[in-house]
């Protein structure tokens, strides 16, 4: 996804356009790239797929919403959002998508074409569009620190549509059959003539009697009203791989709602928000952590206690180690979620200076301050050094 173009930048647009400015930043682009002005011209057929594609995206209010979350990975099939279409171009040369869009904007479906050669020449554009897809839906999930450590199985509960078991998703009542359409004979389109800014075209779309199928009810399912689904609450089961963060996406395919006859369920789309630690602080698969030393473990070294992911882990901090000394500790961070290979814990000390310190105490640190020599305080002696120098 990589080498893909910003689909707001290929209509001239600025991220967060309103849907009439992007119908106008379309119209606009179609037109300029449209092949019958550019005959033979292959950099504006591309261009023209480009805006297209772009099109195809941001005029979807669910696929702009992902892809305004996520980018491209949020439309792409092959990232885990999935979704028919998210990419829109399959079948004739990747236009498939470009009889959808116009569709929309002209209220027809396939061009036949009626000037010039119209759109007659892409192929695919007209003839009984099959069964659609089921909507595709979005749960968030909320796990532990520790269980995006080490990964959970979690049951969830989702209110959703789901195939009606009366009619099977036929929509008919048992033991009744469906008819034929009378407008559209059975052909499940419909062929209209209408004046563009293209010009004038002859436009097949769906039947609006049939919705497309060629068939009607003529009596309704008793327990979905002869739509094929009923609403109802499921429990499914998810896993969630270690390695996980904020913002993760889990598809689990064909647990989705149901598609119309004939057609796969749509996707879920798991979203995982995991709850912050109380010491570890997050980034990227390596783990940050602060830990408090004492005056006499800094200057006489000492092996400390670390917490880890997979328990307490052992420590030598050297002798005259300086506040604030990060220390690295190679594969003790969070695995990553793909390759499974581990971040690293880097461990900062932060030295702790005592408080309410009795007389007796006062006096033992004087004498041992007054038996240091300037070379015990490497740093501040170079500082002082700067100073005079600065000064002089």
């Amino acid at each position: 996804m990589a080498d893909k173009r910003d689909y707001y930048e290929v209509l001239g647009l600025k991220k967060g356009a309103t849907e009439e400015e992007i119908k106008k930043a379309f119209r606009k682009m179609a037109m300029k790239y449209h092949p019958d002005k550019n005959p033979g011209d292959k950099k504006a057929e591309e261009a023209f797929k480009e805006v297209n594609e772009a099109y195809s995206i941001l005029s979807d209010p669910e696929k702009k919403q992902r892809y305004d979350q996520f980018g491209h990975a949020g439309v792409d099939p092959n990232a885990g959002f999935g979704g028919a279409g998210a990419g829109g171009f399959g079948g004739a040369g990747g236009f498939g998508g470009f009889e959808d869009i116009f569709s929309q904007m002209f209220g027809g479906g396939g061009f036949t074409g009626s000037t010039g050669g119209g759109f007659g020449g892409f192929g695919g554009f007209g003839g009984r569009q099959g069964p659609r897809r089921g909507r595709d839906l979005q749960k968030a999930v909320t796990i532990t620190f520790d269980e995006a450590a080490h990964g959970v199985e979690k049951e969830i509960s989702l209110n959703k549509y789901v195939v009606c078991p009366t009619c099977n998703g036929e929509g008919n009542e048992p033991g009744t059959s469906k008819v034929t359409c009378e407008k559209c004979h059975g052909s499940g389109q419909v062929t209209r003539t209408q004046n563009t800014m293209f010009g004038r075209f002859q436009t097949t779309g769906p039947c609006d009697e049939c919705g497309g199928t060629g068939e009607k009810i003529e009596t309704p399912c008793h327990e979905c009203n002869g739509s094929g689904k009923i609403r109802k609450t499921v429990k499914i089961n998810v896993k969630i791989p270690k390695g996980v963060d904020n913002d993760t996406v889990i598809p689990i395919r064909g647990q989705g709602e149901p598609g119309e006859p004939g057609a796969p369920a749509g996707d879920l789309y798991i979203v995982v928000a995991v709850k912050p630690h109380k010491i570890f602080k997050r980034s990227g698969d390596n783990l940050n952590l602060e830990i408090p030393i004492s005056f006499e473990q800094a200057a006489l070294g000492d092996e400390i206690t670390v917490p880890s992911i997979d328990g307490k882990l052992s420590y030598t901090i050297p002798a005259g180690t300086q506040p604030d000394t990060i220390f690295r500790l190679k594969g003790k961070g969070m695995p990553n979620v793909r390759s499974g290979r581990y971040g690293d814990l880097f461990v900062k000390v932060k030295l702790e200076v005592p408080r309410n310190l009795t007389d007796e105490q006062k006096d033992l640190i004087r004498k041992m301050s007054d038996s240091l020599t300037p070379d015990s305080y490497k740093e501040k002696k170079s500082f002082a050094e700067k100073i005079r120098d600065f000064f002089s």
